[in-house]
């Protein structure tokens, strides 16, 4: 799909990963960009500087994501493109127990990284499929088809995105929804400087833009999978030709993180 002449949802679109998808698809031509986000200042400032209409919205509450599509629809008509994109990273830690972060973290990472993408759908589905289609952009992570060092939930919670996509793409393609999820690694955004050294820089990191030019040409190939980084297919070959191997190998690559953070 072409972003040309649709109106586009940006969710976490204040900065990181969202603000360049905003200013992307601005520039591929998108009739309207909404920039939605809980910091309602910094989507403003990222609205302002496309043309765009900044709208507050904390995705991981039901009435925050439904209202926030039914403003975009009032005041700008049927959304075209949404760019579910929104996340957080909660409960990294190299050397506590794998299961020991807070019933409040899970709960926080479990709304944002995998609810937010259900109420869009649930929302929008119904309203795509009686105007003849639409399309999700589902920013999820490498973490998602892999795994992550240091945090089970970010792991968990990606996993879970991944599994919903794919069961969006199956429902819905004969009422041409189509959906696409991006997959990077590491990011040079505030969370991943927020996070201690690990792995997901490993094979280098990318820049916002550079995430966001990768996106655009997945949309226009309409491809369920997009890899900002390319090593990630491999890695997932890997891991499916012989699965204990790579267990294995995950795990002398947390000792050896363990080892370079002491």
């Amino acid at each position: 799909m072409k972003a040309a002449g649709q109106v586009v949802v940006v969710t976490g679109g204040a900065g990181g990963i969202g603000r360049a998808l905003a200013e992307r698809l601005h520039r591929d031509g998108a009739k309207a960009v909404v920039v939605a986000d809980i910091d309602g200042a910094g989507a403003d400032v990222v609205a302002k500087g496309i043309g765009g209409l900044a709208l507050r919205c904390d995705v991981g509450k039901e009435s925050d994501v439904l209202a926030l599509i039914e403003e975009t629809e009032r005041r700008l008509g049927p959304i075209g493109l949404f760019c579910s994109n929104a996340g957080i990273a909660a409960g990294f830690d190299l050397e506590a127990d794998i299961a020991s972060a807070s019933n409040e973290d899970w709960a926080r990472s479990w709304a944002v990284n995998v609810m937010s993408h259900v109420y869009a759908a649930r929302a929008l589905v119904p309203r795509m499929k009686a105007r003849g289609g639409g399309y999700f952009l589902i920013t999820v992570s490498a973490a998602g088809l892999l795994s992550q060092i240091g945090s089970a939930i970010y792991s968990t919670t990606k996993h879970a995105a991944v599994g919903f996509a794919e069961s969006l793409a199956i429902a819905h393609r004969a009422d041409n929804v189509r959906v696409s999820i991006l997959c990077p690694q590491g990011v040079d955004t505030a969370m991943l400087r927020g996070l201690p050294r690990g792995p997901q820089s490993s094979d280098g990191v990318l820049s916002a833009e550079q995430v966001a030019d990768a996106a655009s040409a997945g949309l226009e190939r309409e491809s369920f999978l997009i890899l900002p980084h390319p090593e990630v297919e491999t890695y997932i070959r890997r891991k499916t030709e012989n699965y204990d191997r790579w267990l294995a190998g995950m795990a002398k690559l947390l000792t050896r993180t363990r080892e370079a953070a002491s």
